[in-house]
């Protein structure tokens, strides 16, 4: 099969890459199929271990540039990440609906043109949930909340969902989106979402930098690890339309923690001075945005699908130290922990 992510040279396609050839090469399959090509599509070129895998090509340059070309390819499976992130769509609304909007309606149109009918799975995200006047934002949404977004980021998120569901309702695609939750801890450096601060202020301690946390100790969220958000990406790629139960968007699984549980397990897994380099100043930028998404989500349907989230989260401090060091630089970051 031939397969196209877009986005996958960022963390999560990178990611998810890595795990389908690993799969691939132990005799496992995607959906039942041997994967013979892995395209990845993204304006930066993917990792050079990626790159070194003969069944890897690269598609470099602006999603929405690349899209006619991309649909003439006649993709089996397309896994759709490639996204601005949402501080950046609440600062530049055209740059939003350009990435969001704009690119996922241009790939949808360059697949109907092939007419294959890939699988397609969409990468939405809990934003699509917010508080409305007259329909208050439960402390935790479910598959069935209503979604009612409240940044421009969850409002392109939601859009195309609509747009991924009447795609695949006309026949032109096999879609479903998996609704992600704010996934930490993200290597690297921080970037321009309103939540990477959910990864900074245990990345940073852990090489031994001060982070700042932008909102209150208090302030509560659904976060997944990167494992179990590839996990859920390549669950519902590979469940039946039956399987998904109705309705092709669904929540993935979350772990709803708060700030302070977050730090508390940092202190537990690495030590009180790795904490200490973590001090609050509030953004109100930043924490009116994160004021407005959900405290805690549930996935009943990914529970359906086999899919549960991390039983704690000093288990996600610990995979990301775990990832860190598989790693040739992992001295380096991780030079805040004692080994």
């Amino acid at each position: 099969m031939k397969l196209l992510i877009t986005g996958g040279a960022g963390f999560v396609g990178a990611r998810l890459a890595r795990t389908l050839l690993a799969n691939d090469k132990k005799a496992g399959t995607l959906a039942g199929q041997r994967i013979d090509s892995l395209v990845l599509a993204d304006q930066f070129a993917p990792p050079p271990d990626l790159l070194a895998d003969p069944r890897v090509a690269a598609r470099t340059g602006a999603l929405l540039d690349q899209c006619a070309g991309l649909g003439a390819e006649r993709f089996d499976g397309v896994f759709h990440l490639a996204s601005a992130v949402s501080g950046e769509c609440e600062l530049d609304f055209e740059l939003g609906m350009r990435s969001n909007l704009d690119s996922t309606r241009a790939l949808l149109d360059a697949l109907r043109r092939a007419g294959n009918a890939p699988r397609f799975v969409f990468s939405s995200s809990v934003a699509v949930f917010g508080p409305d006047p007259g329909r208050p934002l439960p402390d935790v949404v479910a598959d069935d909340t209503l979604p009612t977004p409240q940044t421009s980021y969850g409002t392109q998120k939601l859009m195309c969902e609509q747009l991924i569901a009447d795609c695949t309702r006309k026949g032109f695609i096999d879609g479903r989106a998996a609704r992600l939750m704010t996934v930490t801890v993200r290597p690297g450096k921080p970037n321009a979402a309103a939540s990477s601060f959910f990864s900074g202020i245990i990345r940073e301690p852990l090489a031994g930098v001060e982070s700042i946390c932008p909102v209150d100790a208090s302030v509560s969220h659904p976060v997944s690890s990167p494992a179990r958000t590839v996990d859920g990406l390549i669950a519902v790629y590979e469940a039946s339309r039956d399987a998904l139960g109705g309705r092709l968007a669904l929540n993935l699984p979350a772990l709803n923690v708060t700030v302070r549980e977050m730090l508390a397990a940092l202190e537990a897994v690495a030590g009180p001075a790795v904490r200490a380099h973590v001090r609050f100043e509030r953004d109100d930028r930043i924490a009116g945005i994160v004021a407005n998404w959900p405290k805690g989500a549930s996935a009943a349907r990914a529970a359906k699908l086999g899919l549960t989230p991390e039983a704690s989260f000093a288990d996600i401090v610990r995979q990301y130290i775990a990832d860190c060091r598989a790693r040739p630089d992992a001295d380096i970051t991780l030079k805040g922990l004692a080994s």
